[in-house]
């Protein structure tokens, strides 16, 4: 069976709430999973809400992403398949919250999600993506995942002052960088909860284009209300209707990462 670290490791990370990570998550999952891709979702949000978005009851929750880190359970004994084809899912709950506590004087805290992605042991198959739902704060869950991650992707909503909230995310990545996981990556900056019809959400994406460049995904997210209202259905926007315009938005985000991930392998191989 070949070893996890040959997943594309995807953190989605920003430390402002509401900004539509879960949902980007959840909806990225199924889209790679329409590919054929085999694809891990880790909630590593004590809301548990990712976990809730895939149909996983809080009752279901055996083993968590808290015993994952916090108590040495592996891999394959706490992920489990989701009700959707090619998802499986480490599950969070509240317990989650408590984590940063319980391994405060453990030296490798940074290290503990990274540590159990690398570790035989797991049933589930080898996956072609692993992404994980960061909390909305740059704490230690959301450091463990970005010291275990290949790449960094950042929801940023279509409103004032995003792009300020963005710079202390740009100076945690670099000092990860710099400390224990020097070749983390931006995944890219995708634009969330876009109103085409509102000037202020123009006005950021020209503003976020000008910035950052080719970090901004040509795919914009767009206000939708079927988007809304799947995560109370516990399914994807893409099976709860299929045809809306917030799963073709995020069918064609999975496209681009697809393609951003040949263009660095032929770079690689080349």
């Amino acid at each position: 069976m070949p070893e996890l670290h040959t997943a594309r490791i995807i953190a989605i990370a920003n430390q402002k709430g509401g900004v539509g990570k879960t949902t980007t998550t959840i909806n990225l999952a199924a889209a790679l999973a329409e590919h054929g891709k085999r694809v891990l979702l880790i909630d590593l949000d004590p809301q548990g809400n990712a976990s809730t978005g895939l149909g996983l009851a809080a009752p279901d929750r055996t083993l968590t992403s808290y015993d994952l880190l916090v108590e040495g359970a592996v891999l394959g004994s706490v992920a489990v398949a989701s009700e959707f084809p090619g998802i499986w899912i480490c599950p969070a709950t509240s317990d989650l919250s408590s984590a940063e506590m319980a391994v405060i004087e453990n030296p490798r805290r940074m290290m503990l999600l990274r540590e159990a992605l690398r570790v035989g042991g797991y049933a589930a198959p080898a996956f072609d993506y692993v992404l994980i739902d960061c909390p909305p704060t740059l704490g230690l869950l959301t450091i463990n995942a970005l010291v275990a991650a290949d790449s960094v992707l950042v929801p940023l909503q279509s409103e004032f002052f995003a792009l300020e909230g963005l710079s202390q995310l740009v100076l945690t990545v670099r000092e990860v960088r710099q400390t224990a996981n020097p070749d983390l990556r931006f995944e890219g900056i995708v634009l969330t909860m876009y109103d085409g019809r509102n000037r202020l959400s123009q006005l950021v994406e020209a503003d976020a284009r000008e910035t950052l460049g080719d970090l901004v995904f040509k795919t914009i997210i767009p206000r939708n209300v079927r988007l809304s209202e799947a995560p109370s259905f516990s399914k994807p926007v893409l099976q709860y209707d299929s045809a809306s315009r917030g799963a073709a938005a995020y069918r064609a985000l999975a496209i681009e990462i697809l393609a951003l991930q040949e263009t660095r392998k032929g770079t690689a191989n080349g």
